[in-house]
């Protein structure tokens, strides 16, 4: 039985009295000073750890203003604000000791869209792909573009005047940013943009915290002109963040928001903007070069620039090979030929945009004129070039380039790519040179890296690879960075082209120059106690107070090498999530993470989880438990010798007792195991394998719930239950016996067993059982159009006809069909943490299955869930011990019969239908779906894609009762639209058993299976 975590860092008393006389003073957000909510915000995307005080997510603006004015009373002169966003910061921007104060939960809402003019209002909180896709429809975009544009916030956008991709003509965040409204420390609500004269000087006769900046910062202005001039680089990514070069616009206005962009909440809250909007170019393309060396690819940058592209990026051989093993390379690999004797080392997107479909081609041929000039005169590093036109294939390859920063994190091993020397910006010429001896750095510590960046502007991100679990790596963060500094500096560059300051702030003082002091005046202005985000850019020059250290602000790997290895590697699924925050998209049609998305709740996240598990682990080995140990003990321990212990624990915990696990439980049992995040995630966080690893240990301690007994014993219950279906099916379609299950077991809307008797029907159809002496009795001939269907508990009891219709599909397309032996797979007992049961379960059905596979006949599922538990559960808890059968998905087996498909005299009526993909197959087994595709077409009909997130059902999470509401709430994101849509009545199939079970739940919409549709076809269909 593993320990009680009752000894957590505490909040220290004076913030939880803030956070009381907040609550007390009319606060309408939430207020969070739990255990499990600081831990999962006490990291963003750098290499930084620091645990807040407490969470806090504001409503609106006067929460905000409620918040600060009660900071600004003496006796609260110390706590310290740090605002939040999508919490994707390389530099630690916004982690503190203090209070998080996150604007992303509530104040997300577009506030207003003006077309005609071309501007946006929005709430600090609101996602930039969010803004886009709500533009999109008026031919508008919001242009800075960014690798974590699917969660970035604009408020963070802002706040690190954030840029990427394309900025060489789209320019910053700044240059977008019309007009701000900050809520100042006072509680003023500024409102900023360009004024004149007479309004500066109408503002600068007043008495609060704004008339003082206003005056400050103009007075600065005009007595440090020439200076000013002089020590701000004129860069593309120019210094930002208390911009002093741009405080005077072109026409001589006076613009605070040069000062306010880029100050990474230091001067005050940015609550909401007022963005520019941009026309989206009609026609887009990009010429994609492929090099035999890294350096030639930045050297050949100066020449491609003078053709004129809208952008370049860069990405080196070792980005590449990570996203050739990720999901995103089905998308782009046709644009990368792997050409015999080609040794790629870097390559090249060039884009070009603009709304003459001419002038974009006549462009594009000027470029790979003088490419192919190169080709025939040899000795050039690049080796070719493919072209993508159009926005799809264009917006694939930003796609795999923007999941870069991630894939860096998937590197094997222990030592893997991290930033923190990552955002240096150099004038572009220079950028070659300083690239080679930049390499020459970490070569000298003998470290690997990974490359990427925007050429164009003179911005290449460099992380190299350092394992921090390892003390004696530490060193190396402070000496590579004080080399780079030194060498930015050499070539007129910055240390901060555009991810913000954050702890890097403590080089701000030797780029800023004499100007420091200046600097200091404007944080002074604003925040004259040094409350709002301290440490970072500027400290008041009065308070003396110091600017943070990168080697003095707790690392990750700090904690992380207080877990044991054993402990590591046995929760490893978990361990190298370095927070890119892939799973905060806010992309309702994303399958990318459907309890964050029900939620908004970042505990409710594979980070957020990542977090608490690392976490829960420090906690356990702390106490001295090898976890590895006591999942054996708990495998091994008998239930009547535990049960009492673990029923005091349980009453202990309703009581109230404290133990930080309870928290860990909470967020994992919202996970609804879908997997996505094992597709999706860069890292390849694989929350329901460490989710289950944990329940096992959990429930070493604490008694399970009914409903958890139910659900795992189902598949061994359901052979019975379906010989007499009619008492079951009265039962559950009772409401009294619904209210009843969902108040005392815990389950809600328990689905009817089918009426069809499985067996009997075999019998009845003539469908054969696959068995050895079956498969022997096939000829030579039959065994080449054998398949071996797989059963699950899903479709064989509630959804029997499937699996007949199945059966009689592959035989109208001229199969041998034969059904497996029914046995229960084990995927509900690993969801909910019954380890032992599961193993034992798995193992039975491996000996059935490989008493089968001897016969060498080819297996499928029907199920996409089902299935694809052999690749993923069954690989990872046998290992090398056993060998695993290869169990197909139904379309994947039938592509590979393409040339028999098409030999088969069948001539469907060209129907199109509308294809609803699981998330567990759409995020990892992704070219599957073309497979359905294919199939469809070969057999005269059209199947399009529908572009859905998540049903919300994955198995019997949405049968839980405490997560109905969620499910609904994922549900409604994108699933109701689609199955409600009186246009595609009649026209939807659905891949999942449980998804199918949704719409009918909800909405009460029978969604046939993609092969139901293909049998109603050849039913009908005309022999040639």
């Amino acid at each position: 039985m593993i320990p009680k975590l009752s000894e957590v860092s505490p909040i220290q008393a004076k913030y939880l009295s803030f956070i009381e006389r907040l609550k007390a003073s009319g606060f309408s957000g939430d207020t969070n000073p739990d255990y499990a909510n600081r831990v999962v915000l006490s990291t963003d995307n750098s290499i930084y750890q620091v645990l807040p005080q407490g969470v806090i997510f504001p409503k609106n603006t006067q929460d905000i203003q409620l918040l600060v004015q009660l900071s600004n009373q003496e006796e609260f002169y110390d706590i310290v604000l740090s605002p939040r966003g999508g919490g994707t910061g390389t530099n630690g921007q916004s982690l503190t000791d203090g209070l998080v104060i996150d604007l992303s939960k509530h104040m997300n809402r577009i506030l207003e869209i003006n077309a005609e003019e071309g501007w946006a209002r929005v709430e600090a909180g609101v996602v930039k792909d969010q803004l886009n896709k709500a533009i999109k429809p008026h031919g508008l975009f919001f242009a800075p573009e960014l690798s974590t544009s699917n969660r970035a916030t604009i408020g963070g956008m802002i706040n690190t005047d954030a840029s990427g991709q394309g900025s060489v003509m789209y320019g910053k965040t700044r240059d977008h940013v019309l007009s701000l409204k900050t809520v100042l420390l006072d509680g003023h609500l500024l409102e900023s943009s360009p004024i004149d004269n007479e309004t500066l000087t109408n503002i600068q006769s007043g008495s609060d915290y704004s008339a003082h900046a206003h005056r400050v910062v103009d007075n600065i202005q005009k007595s440090k002109a020439q200076q000013i001039k002089e020590t701000f680089p004129e860069l593309n990514r120019c210094l930002t963040g208390y911009d002093l070069a741009h405080i005077r616009t072109e026409d001589g206005q006076f613009n605070m928001n040069s000062v306010l962009c880029g100050s990474e909440g230091t001067l005050g809250f940015i609550v909401e903007a007022k963005v520019n909007l941009l026309a989206i170019p009609t026609y887009a393309a990009l010429v994609n070069i492929r090099y035999d060396s890294f350096e030639g690819s930045l050297r050949h940058a100066r020449e491609l620039l003078a053709a004129k592209p809208t952008s370049i990026e860069t990405v080196d051989s070792k980005v590449l090979g990570l996203a050739k093993g990720d999901i995103i390379w089905n998308s782009v690999s046709k644009f990368f030929p792997e050409n015999t004797g080609e040794n790629i080392q870097g390559i090249n997107l060039v884009e070009y945009t603009g709304n003459d479909e001419q002038e974009v081609a006549d462009k594009i041929k000027v470029l790979t004129d003088k490419l192919d000039t190169l080709a025939k005169q040899g000795g050039s590093s690049a080796l070719g070039y493919t072209i993508a036109m159009g926005h799809d294939n264009v917006n694939k390859l930003w796609a795999m380039r923007k999941k870069s920063v991630g894939l860096l994190g998937n590197a094997k091993g222990e030592k893997r790519p991290i930033p923190f020397v990552e955002d240096t910006a150099v004038p572009p010429e220079n950028l070659a040179d300083f690239i080679m001896e930049f390499r020459a750095i970490l070569d000298s510590y003998n470290v690997q890296y990974g490359m990427f960046g925007h050429v164009d502007a003179g911005v290449l991100h460099v992380r190299p690879a350092l394992d921090l679990k390892d003390e004696p790596q530490e060193p190396m963060i402070r000496e590579i960075t004080d080399k780079v500094v030194a060498l930015t500096q050499k070539y007129n560059g910055l240390l901060w082209g555009e991810h913000g300051k954050g702890v890097r702030s403590e080089y701000a003082p030797a780029f800023f120059g004499e100007l420091y002091p200046s600097v200091q005046q404007v944080k002074g202005a604003f925040d004259p106690r040094n409350q709002l985000n301290p440490g970072k850019i500027a400290t008041p020059f009065e308070l003396g107070a110091d600017l943070l250290k990168i080697d003095a602000v707790p690392l990750r790997g700090q904690f992380d090498r207080q877990i044991p290895l054993q402990n590591r590697d046995q929760f490893q699924e978990g361990m190298y999530c370095n927070g890119n925050g892939a799973c905060y998209n806010f992309d309702p049609n994303d399958a990318m993470c459907p309890s964050w998305k029900g939620t908004r709740d970042r505990r409710h996240s594979p980070k957020g989880r990542a977090s608490l598990m690392r976490e829960w682990l420090r906690g356990m080995s702390q106490q001295g438990v090898d976890t590895v140990k006591a999942s054996k003990d708990a495998k091994d321990s008998n239930f009547l010798f535990s049960f009492l212990p673990r029923l005091k624990n349980t009453l202990a915990k309703r009581r109230g007792d404290y133990d930080f696990s309870n928290e860990v439980h909470e967020s994992m049992m919202g996970c609804l195991a879908c997997k996505s995040c094992v597709g999706q995630c860069p890292i390849k966080v694989d929350v329901p394998e460490f989710r289950a690893k944990f329940l096992e240990l959990y429930y070493s301690r604490y008694l399970r719930p009914a409903k958890d007994y139910l659900i795992g014993s189902l598949e061994f219950m359901m052979p019975t239950m379906a010989i007499f279906p009619q008492p079951y099916n009265w039962l559950v379609s009772r409401s009294w016996v619904n209210h009843f299950s969902s108040k005392y077991i815990g389950l809600a809307d328990n689905p009817k067993l089918s009426k069809l008797n499985l067996k009997k029907e075999m019998s009845r159809r003539g469908i054969r059982l696959a068995t050895p002496l079956a498969i022997e009795a096939l000829s030579p001939k039959d065994r080449t159009r054998a398949v071996i269907v797989v059963q699950d508990a899903f479709t064989s009891y509630f959804e029997t006809e499937l699996v007949l219709d199945t059966m009689e599909t592959l035989s109208r397309l001229g199969f041998q069909a034969y059904l497996a032996p029914y046995m229960p797979n084990g995927k509900p007992l690993h969801v909910h943490g019954f380890m032992k049961a599961f193993n034992r379960t798995a193992r039975k059905n491996l000996d059935m299955l490989q008493s089968l596979a001897f016969y060498g006949l080819p297996f499928i599922g029907i199920d996409p869930s089902m299935t694809l538990t052999y690749r993923s559960e069954y690989t990872k808890a046998f290992s090398d011990s056993r060998q695993i059968p290869n169990i197909q998905l139904m379309q994947e087996w039938l592509m590979k019969k393409s040339a028999h498909l098409i030999k088969q005299p069948l001539m469907c009526d060209n129907s199109t239908y509308h294809l609803m993909t699981h998330c567990t197959e759409k995020t990892n087994a992704e070219a599957s779906i073309q497979d359905w595709q294919k199939v469809y077409s070969i057999l005269g009909l059209e199947l399009k894609v529908e572009n859905v997130g998540c049903c919300g059902m994955a198995g019997t999470y949405g049968h839980e009762t405490a997560n109905k509401e969620t499910s609904k709430t994922i549900y409604d994101l994108s699933w109701k639209e689609k199955v409600t849509d009186p246009g595609l009545l009649g026209k939807l199939v659905a891949t999942g058993y449980s998804c199918r079970s949704q719409a009918k739940r909800f909405d009460d919409v029978a969604i046939p299976h993609p092969v139901q549709a293909i049998l109603k076809h050849l039913r009908e269909a005309r022999v040639e």
